[in-house]
């Protein structure tokens, strides 16, 4: 994902004067050719990751379209300050491509891990968070983000699902349920190979979203109408229960049941080992989803 996103916006650059690509070091070697073709418009800070927001929203104010690109503890933690009031507050737009989300590289350690990159931005308005789960999907989501003049984070990742679904702001049901089914289960991303793998022989509808924000409360009211029972089921690649409060509020007006998996908020795994050993430890493997959605949907 990460390189269909940097050749995505390298090919923009020859296309759109208004685009510029501000780097803290992260990345840099890869986008060479496209700095060498446009001086001026690849700018890299070094690992000042604070500066490189300010930069993007000065950009933004001066009229020009900026991309910041980095992994994301160091694009969306470290400088938040400047992401509230450099580009909230200044209400100066942006596309942020951000890679490492929660613990794709756990083996560098806590610093490099951002779980609550997600929740952090969902603290502040006017966010649009895609987050692809196949880098044809990451592709399809820059390339229309970056046109725009608001901001947009693109969550990319190092694993994915083995086919594109269709990417945007709506959700996709991959699988209905019947007319007696269990509930509603939302696949973000990456998670959706997995939640598809884990609900097999559940009559409960598969819906797939790569926009989180804004979430489509409409379209879960209709599936959650539609289905047996409105109970709903998230499955997130961040921190659990990011998107709890936008499931109240999609089914404000009837009675339901939720839960959330993701990454949990009530202890931190201090060990650095693999994706694949976190995904395990947090529940968030096909076998731990399978028995969260058994114990939630067949009480």
């Amino acid at each position: 994902m990460r390189e269909a996103f940097l050749e995505t916006v390298a090919d923009a650059l020859d296309t759109d004067p208004r685009l510029m690509v501000v780097l803290a070091d992260i990345s840099s070697d890869r986008l060479q050719a496209a700095a060498a073709r446009h001086p001026g418009r690849v700018v890299n800070v070094g690992i000042r990751e604070q500066l490189q927001i300010g930069v993007a929203g000065g950009a933004a104010l001066a009229g020009m379209r900026p991309v910041a690109h980095t992994i994301s503890p160091f694009l969306v933690e470290r400088p938040f300050e400047q992401l509230k009031l450099d580009l909230g507050h200044q209400n100066a737009g942006a596309v942020l491509g951000g890679v490492g989300g929660s613990y794709d590289y756990a083996a560098a350690g806590r610093t490099h891990m951002a779980p609550g990159d997600v929740a952090l931005l969902d603290t502040l308005p006017g966010w649009t968070v895609h987050v692809p789960g196949h880098a044809d999907e990451a592709a399809e989501l820059t390339r229309a983000a970056l046109p725009g003049d608001d901001r947009v984070y693109l969550r990319l990742g190092t694993h994915g699902n083995a086919a594109a679904r269709p990417a945007g702001p709506h959700l996709v049901p991959i699988r209905t349920g019947s007319a007696r089914s269990a509930g509603v289960v939302v696949a973000v991303g990456p998670m959706l190979d997995r939640v598809l793998a884990a609900t097999e022989g559940l009559d409960v509808t598969v819906a797939y979203t790569t926009t989180p924000r804004p979430f489509d409360r409409a379209g879960l009211h209709r599936l959650a109408a539609a289905a047996g029972h409105p109970d709903v089921l998230v499955v997130e690649p961040y921190l659990a229960g990011t998107s709890a409060h936008e499931v109240a509020a999609a089914l404000e007006d009837r009675r339901h049941r939720q839960r959330s998996i993701g990454v949990p908020r009530g202890a931190e795994l201090r060990r650095y080992g693999t994706p694949a050993d976190h995904d395990r430890a947090h529940g968030l493997d096909a076998e731990g989803i399978a028995g969260t959605a058994r114990d939630f949907f067949l009480p």
